[in-house]
């Protein structure tokens, strides 16, 4: 079990989770997130999952549901697209921003009453590179979003404080969110250079498991990441991403496949979990993350073109209701010769 030490010498494990939303629409971008805890090891070794990981949902269950209802007032953690289709952006936002108060600042001080106003101040916190990509964007060199958009500030501040409570009881400490936006122009690049979308996909989890590497210094760490579509065997793009690396292959079945990659004398459980969000609270929190970005991203791409075509249908950016929007602003697209490879996605 991977172990470290945290602030008052309690034994810990780093609890890594990793989840996408928007590989496959039409427009806007693709995010990709991680999310790690650190859970005293003599607190893990009482609550097991049934897929082989600690169960953070028993572990937090003063705060945290696994759950989506009106009456429990707890904070919901499930799959992105199960929380979105229950009460839209105002539940992702919830647990989303519940957790950005959580995060420890350098110095020792957290969030406290300071979650991100805004769009670009989430961005500046959790994905600062990819503010300076957004004026290649005239949809988002401009655009920003004022948070909360659907929570009261009265709802956070009691989802906070409930859920500091229950992190400082259980001794977890929530270590932060990394993030990668590939916006429609640089999706495409990568694409165009892998010839693969899936192996772009896989590039942006890997820094992201080395951007928490390098946050967390020289520990261990357990990371489930949400299994890539149907792929099984994920070896030799983890040996290509994490040169001079040992790499052991412990298990490689259709619901999980796993791996421990030494580098250099640290070792690092990866495992790629078929409906992941169903088994590990840190997967459904980096699909919430990406969610939620990802949909401001879209209240910012259709305030700009309602802007410009009156009357226009707002889109969620998949494909079929893509290529209707498409239509529609057509010719807006040609009267300010929009570049359309910084628009629409190579699927």
């Amino acid at each position: 079990m991977s172990q470290g030490l945290d602030k008052d010498g309690i034994e810990t494990s780093t609890i890594v989770g990793i989840d996408e939303a928007g590989y496959g629409p039409l427009l806007g971008p693709m995010v990709v997130s991680a999310v790690a805890f650190d859970v005293p090891i003599a607190v893990l070794k009482e609550v097991k999952s049934a897929a082989e990981g600690p169960d953070l949902w028993a572990l937090l269950r003063a705060s945290i549901t696994r759950k989506v209802g009106k009456r429990d007032p707890r904070l919901a953690v499930v799959d992105s697209k199960k929380l979105y289709g229950r009460g839209g952006i105002g539940l992702l936002e919830r647990a989303a921003l519940s957790f950005c108060w959580q995060i420890t600042r350098p110095g020792g001080s957290r969030q406290d009453g300071n979650s991100p106003g805004s769009l670009r101040a989430l961005l500046d916190m959790v994905c600062p590179r990819v503010i300076n990509q957004l004026q290649d964007y005239p949809w988002y060199i401009d655009g920003d979003v004022e948070l909360p958009v659907k929570c009261s500030h009265d709802d956070m501040t009691t989802q906070h404080n409930a859920l500091s409570t229950d992190l400082s009881a259980t001794g977890i400490q929530f270590r932060g969110v990394w993030v990668e936006v590939l916006p429609a122009g640089q999706f495409n690049r990568l694409v165009e250079a892998t010839r693969n979308k899936a192996v772009v996909l896989f590039g942006q989890c890997s820094r992201l498991i080395q951007q928490i590497a390098d946050a967390v210094g020289p520990r261990p760490l357990r990371i489930w990441v949400d299994r890539h579509g149907g792929r099984i065997r994920y070896h030799r793009q983890l040996m290509n991403a994490f040169e001079g690396a040992r790499l052991d292959i412990l298990e490689e079945s259709p619901d999980r496949s796993s791996y421990r990659l030494t580098h250099p004398d640290t070792p690092r459980m990866i495992r790629f979990v078929r409906n992941g969000e169903e088994h590990h609270l840190p997967v459904a929190l980096a699909s919430i993350f990406s969610k939620y970005i990802r949909e401001l991203f879209m209240v910012c791409f259709n305030r700009y073109w309602t802007h410009h075509v009156p009357g226009l249908r707002p889109t969620a950016g998949y494909y079929q209701d893509g290529l209707r929007f498409l239509e529609d602003i057509g010719a807006v697209i040609n009267r300010q010769h929009v570049d359309r490879q910084w628009l629409v996605r190579n699927i």
